[in-house]
């Protein structure tokens, strides 16, 4: 089955038990929205009996199979340019992701002839996906909080495949970071309030993506360019150096995106937006959204 999906693309592949989520990971969470750190995204206040358990979501799952795959890209756009996540240049990875799943199961079905039933998500669902990636072995959250497998990187979407049958867990693998603390030290809006601890408020990827109001003042010069995303706490870190680009065809940048300037950024029509970024997860901000941003950050882009 691993073999299988190493062959449909997937980086590494691990499997958990399904089980309860512990109190103790429920309670930070729990916390850390009582705090108000994930801002106005509401959808994190909901489902909290769904995160604590994600059998759930598929009555009778036993196993959750996690997977990564890398996005990692080989070109990237001009530093001049305003600046994309890398995980935005390519194709929207939910849709990806998920088929994958999909014909993994289908495999296991066909293939191996197991009787299975299954669900796939990917960043679509009210799943703990970092905390059961780390349960199957894959790697260990960072200081950034986000995932890093050894000898590979931060630069990978996550899935699960839950799934009604017994299969041999993995083993958890513990923190390699040690005492490095690079990702909180380059946060350009010091978001990272401690070891693996995000307020939302402050995260570039929050205030560019999520956010539907103006970006703050305060913190518009420390952005930079950056109109979609942000990659400077995976940028920094040392196991980022391992990081190969991907060879997911769906995942390479669109050349339109790659020689987008500001100033065509700030005259897209609807049309031309619809076009540009159609398939891709950009749509997620909207072309108001994106103009919005450029208005806020437009004195970063004056020479």
């Amino acid at each position: 089955m691993k073999q299988e999906a190493r062959r449909l693309g997937f980086a590494a592949c691990g499997i958990a038990r399904a089980e309860a989520v512990p109190e103790e990971i429920l309670a930070g969470y729990d916390q850390w929205i009582d705090e108000g750190h994930h801002g106005t995204m509401e959808y994190l206040q909901r489902n909290r009996e769904l995160r604590a358990d994600p059998r759930l979501l598929l009555p009778g799952t036993r196993s959750l199979i996690m997977v990564a795959m890398n996005y990692y890209p080989e070109r990237k756009q001009d530093p001049e340019a305003p600046q994309f996540a890398y995980y935005a240049y390519g194709r929207d990875y939910h849709k990806v992701v998920k088929k994958r799943l999909d014909q993994l199961l289908h495999y296991m079905r066909e293939g191996l002839g197991l009787e299975v039933e299954g669900r796939a998500f990917s960043d679509s669902a009210p799943i703990m996906e970092r905390y059961w990636a780390e349960r199957a072995g894959l790697g260990w959250r960072g200081k950034n909080s986000l995932l890093i497998i050894p000898r590979a990187g931060s630069y990978f979407f996550l899935g699960e495949l839950l799934v009604s049958i017994d299969l041999p867990p993995d083993s958890p693998m513990q923190s390699l970071c040690g005492r490095c603390t690079r990702c909180l030290q380059s946060c350009p809006t010091e978001a990272i309030t401690q070891p693996g601890k995000i307020d939302a408020r402050r995260c570039i990827s929050y205030l560019t993506i999520e956010s539907k109001g103006e970006i703050p003042p305060e913190l518009r010069e420390r952005i930079g360019r950056r109109v979609y995303g942000c990659d400077a706490c995976q940028q920094c870190c040392p196991w980022n150096r391992f990081a190969r680009p991907t060879t997911i065809a769906d995942y390479a940048p669109r050349e339109e995106l790659l020689a987008l300037t500001a100033e065509q950024l700030d005259q897209l029509s609807e049309e031309e937006y619809l076009a540009l970024f159609a398939g891709t997860a950009v749509k997620r901000a909207g072309l108001s959204g994106l103009q919005r941003t450029m208005r806020g950050l437009r004195a970063n882009f004056e020479d």
